[in-house]
């Protein structure tokens, strides 16, 4: 079983949960861990677990050999990621930290002006039970170093694999639901955070990945617009962990957190297999 644990919010405790559920499950399965927040990962640092480096990730690169090029503009037409400038009478400039390697210009190209590069855009980190990503810096797209982290570890021969998203509905995040059985909607009892999770809950609809909202920090705030939003959606509270300072002091001790509510988080998601 393949489950993400995303959220439209920053902060709102996604990371603690996935390595928390990921210890759980752990106990009774054999569970793999994949830390997909590649612009920002932090579960080998939650639950201390010292990293090595599998392997680069490469991605293709447009090259333009100008006296090839008939400056028609061609490539920039198709270009989605706003990746690719052009100036009437101009050739082409290339805005490389757009770019996602999709080929989509040189495929257009009637001249076959543009050829493929290469350069590293992040590196795929295992350690102990977690596959982790993680972009190279000054690199804006993270989609293929989430998509190189599902080539690597495809999750096979492992009961349960935990996904922890990027928070946000971007394509990064996008990459790293499509496939997931389950999502859990992290949220906090908040007015940004019942937002927000409005914001994730339609996209993992568009996708078709099913949802269930988990509250975080419960007891604290009002959580009267988490549960407007979740009914406006049509989803139930799956899950609620408390506002708890024992949960807090493991978390900054670089401990898994062990709470009541993560165990029957865990057990409804293994009653659900």
């Amino acid at each position: 079983m393949r489950i993400a644990v995303t959220g439209g919010k920053g902060g709102t405790g996604k990371s603690m949960v996935a390595t928390a559920l990921a210890h759980e499950l752990g106990k009774r399965h054999k569970v793999l861990l994949m830390d997909m927040d590649v612009d920002c990962p932090n579960d080998h640092l939650i639950l201390n677990i010292k990293r090595k480096k599998a392997l680069d990730v490469r991605q293709m690169i447009p090259v333009l050999d100008k006296k090839k090029c008939i400056k028609c503009g061609r490539c920039a037409e198709v270009c989605r990621e706003n990746a690719v400038a052009h100036v009437k009478g101009q050739h082409p400039i290339f805005v490389l930290d757009q770019c996602i390697g999709c080929k989509a210009c040189m495929i257009a190209c009637p001249v076959g002006a543009i050829s493929a590069g290469e350069r590293v855009s992040g590196h795929v980190y295992t350690g102990n039970g977690l596959v982790s990503g993680e972009i190279v810096p000054t690199q804006k797209e993270g989609s293929p170093v989430v998509n190189a982290v599902k080539e690597f570890e495809s999750g096979e021969g492992y009961d349960f694999v935990v996904v922890d998203t990027a928070a946000g509905t971007h394509c990064t995040v996008i990459a790293a639901l499509l496939g997931c059985d389950v999502a859990l909607a992290v949220t906090e009892p908040t007015p940004l955070g019942a937002c927000d999770l409005g914001l994730i809950l339609d996209l993992l609809n568009v996708l078709k990945v099913p949802g269930k909202i988990v509250l975080n920090r419960a007891g604290i705030g009002d959580r009267s617009t988490v549960d407007a939003t979740a009914k406006e959606k049509g989803f139930d509270v799956f899950a609620e962990v408390p506002y708890s300072k024992e949960i807090m002091k493991q978390y900054t001790r670089g401990e898994p957190v062990t709470h009541e509510a993560i165990k029957k988080m865990a057990e409804k998601l293994e009653a659900m297999e």
